[in-house]
């Protein structure tokens, strides 16, 4: 085994490791495959261990694979950081940023005018999807940061260092002509599972007895507010995120716990550009934390 690691080898390892493909990061890397393939192999090589396990069909990262990637991240971090601090004060780079969808097509705009002026070197490489989604994305090691809703009582996240920017109590919304019918099913519009909103729906209704129907199911926001403004039912939604046509009303319906939205992290050492942006949302968050509306 050798005592020192070629960055070069580490980076292409990384790369294949975050898509779990070597046609992936051949493209990335502006590399021919067999380029990528030898870096892989000869990094391998050089620690003694098969890092990757692959076929015609897949690649999957082994248990030392696993175990080495976090360290490699971290050592093309601090790479990063320390050419950032030398050449230039202002930070520069590529951020892989996760967004919960909610908080991306209502409040996240503002925020990224006022970054972008300050930080015009940073890149910003967003993935929008469901919290649960990107909690799962933060722990593969597919993102550098994310910005997502989490309940009060969600655990098992506590290892990514969650900031929370943020508390608001979900609600149940609709169009404001709508009107729950007691003696019929709760019609519901919700995100597809896994979704933090839906589960929540679901047991404050199962919780108390009542009778309630999905009548539509979307994985994009833009659907389920096209749902609820044509009256097909309620949905439950983050109170100071409701999208616009729609309004806060209970119906007489369960009250349903508070979210937080947090910011999270991978590891302890953040490159210039990570940094920045977690620096920038703990700045913010008087801006991104709006006035609660006063109830209908």
């Amino acid at each position: 085994m050798e005592s020192e690691l070629d960055l070069v080898r580490v980076r292409t390892f990384v790369t294949v490791a975050g898509g779990l493909s070597f046609s992936g990061a051949a493209r990335r890397l502006g590399l021919s495959q067999s380029a990528v393939s030898q870096h892989v192999r000869r990094l391998e090589t050089a620690i003694g261990r098969t890092l990757l396990e692959r076929d015609t069909h897949t690649v999957r990262l082994t248990a030392a694979g696993e175990a080495f990637l976090g360290y490699a991240q971290r050592i093309l971090d601090l790479n990063d950081e320390a050419i950032g601090a030398v050449v230039s004060s202002q930070p520069r780079g590529r951020v892989r940023f996760g967004v919960s969808e909610d908080f991306a097509l209502t409040r996240l705009p503002d925020f990224l005018r006022r970054f972008r002026a300050l930080h015009p070197h940073v890149d910003l490489e967003f993935t929008v999807e469901l919290s649960v989604t990107l909690h799962r994305r933060l722990r593969a090691g597919e993102l550098d940061a994310v910005l997502a809703m989490r309940l009060n009582a969600t655990t098992g996240v506590d290892a990514f260092r969650p900031r929370t920017l943020f508390h608001d109590p979900l609600v149940w919304v609709s169009a404001p002509d709508v009107r729950v019918d007691t003696d019929e099913p709760v019609p519901l519009v919700l995100y597809p599972r896994p979704s933090l909103t839906r589960d929540a729906a679901l047991d404050a209704l199962m919780s108390a007895e009542r009778a309630h129907r999905v009548v539509c199911t979307s994985g994009s926001l833009s659907g389920l507010r096209a749902a609820a403004l044509a009256g097909l039912g309620v949905m439950p939604f983050a109170r100071s995120l409701i999208p616009d046509g729609l309004v806060h009303r209970d119906h007489g319906l369960p009250e349903l716990p508070e979210t937080a939205f947090v910011l999270m992290t991978r590891g302890t050492t953040f490159p210039p550009a990570v940094r920045a942006l977690v620096e920038a949302l703990q700045d913010d968050h008087r801006e991104l934390r709006v006035e609660r509306p006063d109830e209908p």
